[in-house]
């Protein structure tokens, strides 16, 4: 009797979200990043592969000093030594994280204990591992003082005695000026549309026609035109100038 025949691979992100067991197959689909978290997809031969099999099967040499992560269902990094098996069908883990480092750095997200295998994170690292929602922020945990809202753009030094501590709460208002006007709004992305409704508020008739410009924005351009449909991030003191012309 012939026995099946075995797909190309299985992907173990779609088995943990579908709740099943992996599926025989003659490779096995992972997400892999190097040196952050900007993941792409990897095959591994076995679903219990060694961690300098992973390390390998991403074209790296393992004899170069790489430490390897796993990102368990929790959100914490687990170790992944390189003479150690990993079993991709039972621990909820299809993420995995190399580092070309001698050590690994220890800091909490949200009372979790994590590991990083530079000095420095950035703020967009930081946002990946907390997935804030759409009105929350990353805050690096300040004792007996402030709480520091972390910027995409910041860098955090991991290095410095103590174990630094992050936390996601609401974002707070943030002041931007439109026609000469203080607003407050939530941020740090905006629409045109919202613009529009801080300067002239109210229903328009479809004749009325709205153009913007815009400076000392936190995206890039700093400065600029902003077109209907059209978005920026936004930082304390971002200006907006609209204008609105009635067409014949």
């Amino acid at each position: 009797m012939n026995s099946p025949e075995l797909n190309d691979y299985d992907d173990v992100g779609d088995a943990i979200a579908e709740g099943r067991a992996l599926r025989p197959a003659r490779a096995y689909r992972i997400r892999f990043a190097q040196d952050g978290l900007d993941f792409t997809q990897l095959l591994v031969s076995d679903p219990v592969p060694l961690g300098r099999q992973v390390i390998e099967a991403a074209g790296l040499d393992p004899r170069k000093g790489y430490s390897l992560f796993a990102i368990i269902a929790s959100g914490d990094f687990e170790d992944v030594r390189l003479d150690e098996a990993f079993d991709l069908r039972g621990n909820g883990a299809e993420r995995f994280v190399a580092f070309l480092t001698d050590r690994d750095y220890k800091f909490e997200m949200n009372g979790r204990e994590m590991r990083w295998g530079k000095p420095v994170i950035s703020g967009r690292e930081l946002a990946k591992l907390a997935k804030p929602g759409p009105d929350e922020a990353v805050f690096l945990d300040v004792r007996d003082g402030t709480d520091r809202m972390i910027e995409p753009f910041d860098l955090i030094e991991l290095s410095a005695p103590g174990i630094e501590r992050f936390v996601t709460a609401p974002r707070p208002p943030i002041e931007i000026i439109v026609n000469t006007r203080k607003k407050l709004v939530r941020g740090p992305t905006i629409t045109f549309e919202d613009i529009v409704a801080l300067a002239f508020p109210g229903p328009h008739d479809s004749n009325v026609v709205f153009s913007m410009t815009y400076r000392k924005a936190a995206s890039t351009p700093h400065s600029g035109e902003l077109g209907q449909n059209g978005s920026i991030t936004i930082k304390q003191g971002t200006v907006f100038n609209v204008t609105r012309t009635v067409q014949s």
